[in-house]
């Protein structure tokens, strides 16, 4: 059952990603609106970490079952360790990355850069099942 659930949230977390590309895409500044607001209070910084371990886990959990079990099991590990890291990481700092990052990713950047969650969501899918 557990593996059933990891599957399909692996399959969500890759619709996601390519939402997230759609969002990049055709709303770029709605896409840096958003990430200014990461870790912006500590609600929203420890909800997005703790929602980050869900695909994260399952991710590890599915990874002997998918077409490349080293990529998923690594990405799966990079994603859990990354957010326990995020756990410690004084808020401020976290957003204060959140906001640089916003200002870097001009509206143009974002749109060349969407195919690539295309790609990686699609990835994540096709992987999956």
């Amino acid at each position: 059952m557990i593996i059933i659930m990891a599957k399909y949230v692996i399959i969500l977390f890759g619709i996601f990603i390519i939402f997230t590309g759609f969002l990049m895409l055709l709303k770029p500044e709605k896409a840096r609106k958003i990430l200014r607001k990461a870790a912006s209070t500590n609600f929203i910084n420890y909800t997005e970490i703790t929602i980050r371990l869900i695909p994260a886990t399952a991710l590890i959990l599915y990874s002997d079952l998918c077409k490349f079990p080293e990529a998923f099991k690594l990405f799966g590990w990079f994603m859990l360790a990354t957010s326990l890291i995020l756990y410690i990481v004084p808020r401020k700092l976290h957003h204060n990355y959140s906001m640089k990052s916003a200002d870097i990713l001009k509206p143009i950047y974002l749109r060349l850069i969407s195919p690539f969650a295309f790609l990686l969501g699609g990835l994540i899918i096709y992987n999956t099942l």
